[in-house]
């Protein structure tokens, strides 16, 4: 059996370090041990920051996101939306409802109808 030795922590401490060991680990040797070899594998000092934590990291993606979002609809609205509707009535095929021109003649259209005709003779009449 493991002999054991006492050190002597705060009592705030003492209490956050047995919270943290429960929840994670089966006992507080092994948390404490693992603790140190962390920080012993990985060459850092328990007092440095690593910079950004997650949390930051990913408000400041939203905002990023929600800028290139706003970014997106603006150019919808003032450039792709009016240049389809633009282009869209030009390729819009339409009825020919195009006059014909005052100088075309038709002339196989045209039948031809005599209002007043000439009086025939008959042999009848004197």
């Amino acid at each position: 059996m493991d002999s054991f030795i006492g050190i002597r922590f705060k009592k705030e401490t003492a209490k956050r370090f047995q919270e943290f060991s429960r929840t994670h680990f089966k006992s507080h040797t092994e948390a404490m041990a693992t603790m140190l070899d962390f920080f012993f594998y990985n060459e850092i000092s328990p007092k440095e920051k690593f910079g950004p934590t997650g949390r930051t990291l990913e408000a400041n993606l939203m905002k990023r996101m929600n800028a290139i979002i706003a970014i997106q609809r603006d150019i919808e609205k003032t450039q792709t939306k009016p240049t389809v509707a633009m282009l869209e009535s030009l390729f819009k095929i339409e009825g020919s409802t195009t006059k014909p021109l005052i100088l075309e003649k038709k002339f196989s259209e045209e039948k031809k109808t005599v209002l007043f005709e000439e009086k025939r003779k008959t042999t009848n009449e004197p």
